[in-house]
């Protein structure tokens, strides 16, 4: 019996829509993670990118458990003295909520070059996606 290994040209990409109304952020982003990663197929290899096209809409609608609007913080920082910059979940949402869904992805994608490669496949629209 030998083992199976999926060519780069047998991979079949499909687009996915998934609606973010009401959806917590975290289970969100496990699911639209692994559509990208493609570990919902029989094809799954981890050295290959054989994930789908995946397309969030609603982005603004999304749902957080507990306080976390006002205790979780996103940081960043220039590289410059003074250059530390910390937002919590609320002000990241009043100005850009599709980033805020793009960080929860990100993060539950493998950190090479790889995951950058998935991450390319994901469009975050605020409200309903226009063509």
């Amino acid at each position: 019996m030998k083992t199976y290994s999926v060519k780069a040209g047998e991979i079949k990409r499909q687009r996915h829509t998934v609606d973010a109304s009401g959806v917590v952020l975290g289970r969100l982003a496990t699911d639209v993670a692994k559509l990208l990663m493609g570990k919902n197929k029989p094809i799954f290899s981890r050295h290959l990118d054989t994930g789908d096209y995946v397309t969030v809409i609603n982005a603004a609608r999304v749902h957080f458990s507990g306080d976390k609007l006002e205790s979780k913080l996103y940081r960043r920082h220039s590289g410059y003295p003074g250059g530390f910059k910390e937002f919590t979940l609320r002000q990241m949402m009043d100005k850009d909520p599709t980033r805020v869904v793009e960080l929860a992805v990100k993060g539950m994608l493998p950190r090479n070059h790889l995951g950058a490669r998935m991450l390319k496949k994901l469009k975050v629209y605020a409200g309903e996606a226009t063509s």
